[in-house]
């Protein structure tokens, strides 16, 4: 079931920062960089989020998010994150689909992720996003940065 996240519950700010933590520190070791920001997140930062937040619960589990920010000519994804327990279930693909279902038409989609994060890259242009940009953030790390229009 997909639902918005009240994450300025401290409860369900502390769910969000558990599958975070979990999930990045995989996607760290994936692309070579521990300095993913979301690594530093305290539950005080999920609380204070400006994003939006929805959810994929099973059986009355969160097991994956996705948060964005919203204006009216972009959604920004900030965070696609499943619970390495639940990689390859479909759980990124229906968050993804969901956020796609609720843009405006005349709104384009963005998001950025290491470029060396193949999965998540080949994720994004099965939705038909397309690398517009390969940034270097820090010597030899590389962010893939994709839109979808």
């Amino acid at each position: 079931m997909i639902q918005i996240l009240f994450h300025q519950e401290e409860k369900v700010a502390e769910e969000i920062l558990e599958i975070q933590l979990l999930a990045y520190k995989i996607e760290a070791e994936l692309i070579e960089f521990d300095g993913i920001p979301q690594l530093q997140d305290s539950i005080h930062d999920i609380i204070m989020s400006k994003e939006i937040f929805i959810g994929y619960y099973e059986e009355m589990q969160l097991i994956g998010f996705i948060s964005f920010m919203n204006t009216d000519e972009l959604i920004d994804i900030c965070r696609l994150v499943v619970h390495p327990n639940f990689f390859r279930k479909g759980i990124a693909s229906a968050l993804l689909k969901h956020v796609l279902e609720i843009k405006k038409e005349n709104q384009r989609v963005e998001v950025s992720t290491g470029a060396k994060n193949t999965p998540a890259i080949q994720l994004y242009e099965r939705f038909g996003f397309n690398i517009i940009n390969d940034i270097e953030i820090e010597p030899n790390f590389f962010i893939t940065q994709l839109i979808y229009k």
